[in-house]
C-alpha cells in the first residue's frame, strides 16, 4: 500500500461552495470527478478528516467487481425483476467504466480485468455454486459459468476443489494507487480537497468543522464505515472490520502451483467471506471477515490490528495452498471498517428539499459500486434525467440498527454463527440451516 501521501492543506476557515462533499474516499472523489467533468465551473470542496484514501478506499482487497451486497432475488422481491436486472447490468458495465477512466486519466493502479473465480470445496459449497449459476441465468445473465473440478483447479490450485464458478466482471487493482490517483486528477481540475479537516456535523446547506463552516446548496455525505461518528447517524451504518495480509513476492514456481495466471480475484463458497488476488508484483493479498464488531459502532486505528484474525488468515492460506507452508510468511497486515446497513442494501440519493445527498452501505463491495454511486450523485445534483437516477437503489432508506447493547449482541452473535456454520459444513458436507437463517435475517 505504501506510506501515506504528502498532506494537503486543511480548510482555512468558513467558506462557500456549490457542492460540499464529506469524505475523500472513492464515493466522494468519484462524485467530484463526474461533477467537475460535466461542469468545470462548479466550485466543489471535499472535506477529509485524515487524508484522501485513508479509509477503506485505500486499504481493501483490490476487487473492482460488479458485486452488490444484496442478491438479485432479494432486489427483485423489493423492486421488481426488471429493476434488479437494470441495476446488475449497470454494475457489470461499471467495471469497464473504472478501467476507462484509469486509462484516460493516466491513473496507474495495476487495473487488470481477469475476472473472479469462486471455488467450491465441499458438497454444500458445490450445491451453492450450481444454485448461483441457475439463479443468475434465471435473470438473463449467462456470463456466470459453472466450472468442473478440473476447470476450477486450473484457475485456482487450492486444495479439495470440487468445482466453482467464474465471472468476467471483476478487475484486480491496487486500491491505494487508484484513490490517490483519482484525488490528484480532481485536484488538478480545480476541486478543493481539504485534508486534516474533520466534519463534526452536516445539516442542510452546511458542513460544520472545528475551523469553520462550509456552506453549499448541496452537501454530500460520503463517509461509509465512519458514518456513525456524525451526530444523528449513530445507528445508520454499522462499521464491520475486514482484515488482510499479503505475502512477500512469490516465485514463478509457487505461482505455477497456485494458478491465477490471469490475475483472477478469488474466493470460495464458505459463509464467512474470504477474498484474494495476485498483485501485479506477484504477492498474494488475502483477506476475510471475522473481526469483532465494537460496542457503540466504535472505530479506532487499533481495531485494524487483530493478531488472532491475522493468524487465522495465514492458517487459511496455508490450508488453501500447501505450497506456502502451514503458516505462510506475510510482509504486510492491515484492515479497516466497512459500512453495513441494517438491510445490507447500498443506496444513493439526494433530498431536494434539504440539499443533503448520500451514498454508501456497500458492505465491502465498494470499489466498483462507489463509481456507479458517484455517477448517479452527479446526475442527481446536476438534474440530469438518465437511466442512472431511475435505478432502484436511488432514494432507498435502510431502517436504523438496533440500539446498544442489542446491536453489539446481534452482530457478534451472527459472526460467531457464521463461523460455526462453516465448521459444521466442513465436518458434515451438508448445508447449514443456521447459515440459511442468517441469510433470511439480512434479507438475502
Amino acid at each position: 500500500m505504501g506510506p501515506p501521501p504528502a498532506g494537503r492543506a486543511p480548510l482555512p476557515g468558513s467558506s462557500s461552495f456549490d457542492v460540499a462533499i464529506v469524505g475523500a474516499g472513492f464515493t466522494g472523489l468519484w462524485t467530484a470527478y463526474y461533477l467537475i467533468t460535466a461542469d468545470p465551473s462548479l466550485r466543489i470542496a471535499v472535506l477529509e478528516k485524515e487524508y484522501a484514501g485513508f479509509g477503506a478506499s485505500g486499504r481493501n482487497g483490490g476487487w473492482c467487481s460488479a458485486l452488490l451486497p444484496t442478491s438479485l432475488p432479494a432486489l427483485a422481491r423489493r423492486y421488481g425483476r426488471s429493476a434488479a436486472v437494470s441495476l446488475q447490468r449497470a454494475m457489470n458495465a461499471t467495471v469497464d467504466e473504472v478501467g476507462r477512466v484509469c486509462a484516460a486519466e493516466g491513473i496507474a493502479c495495476d487495473f487488470h480485468k481477469g475476472g473472479t473465480v469462486v471455488v467450491a470445496r465441499s458438497p454444500a459449497q458445490l450445491a451453492r455454486a450450481a444454485e448461483a449459476v441457475t439463479t443468475s441465468a434465471s435473470f438473463g445473465f449467462d456470463d456466470l459459468s459453472l466450472l468442473t473440478a478440473e476447470a476450477a483447479a486450473a484457475r485456482l490450485g487450492a486444495t479439495s476443489v470440487l468445482g466453482g464458478v467464474f465471472t468476467p466482471h471483476c478487475a484486480a487493482i491496487q486500491p491505494a494507487a487508484l484513490v490517490r490517483g483519482l484525488a490528484a486528477v480532481v485536484a488538478a481540475r480545480g476541486v478543493s480537497i481539504y485534508e486534516a479537516t474533520p466534519v463534526t456535523s452536516v445539516r442542510p446547506g452546511a458542513a460544520v468543522t472545528p475551523v469553520g463552516t462550509v456552506r453549499a446548496p448541496v452537501v454530500v455525505r460520503a463517509t461509509e464505515g465512519y458514518t456513525s461518528a456524525l451526530p444523528g447517524y449513530g445507528r445508520a451504518v454499522a462499521p464491520i472490520y475486514s482484515l488482510m495480509v499479503a505475502t512477500p513476492p512469490l516465485p514463478s514456481s509457487t505461482w505455477s502451483s497456485i494458478g491465477l495466471a490471469d490475475r483472477e480475484t478469488f474466493s470460495d463458497f464458505r459463509h464467512m467471506i474470504i477474498y484474494g488476488q495476485r498483485t501485479a508484483d506477484d504477492r498474494l493479498a488475502f483477506g476475510g471477515r471475522g473481526a469483532p464488531y465494537h460496542f457503540g459502532s466504535a472505530v479506532s486505528p487499533s481495531f485494524d490490528q487483530e493478531p488472532a484474525v491475522f493468524l487465522a488468515l495465514r492458517r487459511t492460506l496455508g490450508e488453501l495452498f500447501p505450497v506456502l507452508g502451514p503458516l505462510p510468511p506475510v510482509s504486510h497486515t492491515w484492515g479497516g471498517p466497512l459500512g453495513v446497513t441494517r438491510d445490507w442494501t447500498a443506496s444513493v440519493g439526494l433530498d431536494p428539499a434539504s440539499g443533503l445527498a448520500w451514498a454508501g452501505g456497500y458492505v465491502g463491495d465498494g470499489v466498483g459500486t462507489s463509481n456507479l454511486a458517484g455517477r448517479t450523485l452527479a446526475h442527481l445534483i446536476l438534474g440530469v434525467d438518465s437511466d442512472l437516477v431511475r435505478m432502484p437503489w436511488v432514494g432507498h432508506r435502510s431502517r436504523q440498527w438496533e440500539p446498544e447493547p442489542l446491536r453489539w449482541l446481534g452482530i457478534n452473535a451472527a459472526l460467531r454463527a457464521t463461523a460455526a456454520a462453516d465448521a459444521a459444513e466442513s465436518r458434515t458436507g451438508r448445508a447449514s440451516r443456521r447459515a440459511h437463517l442468517i441469510e433470511r435475517l439480512i434479507g438475502h
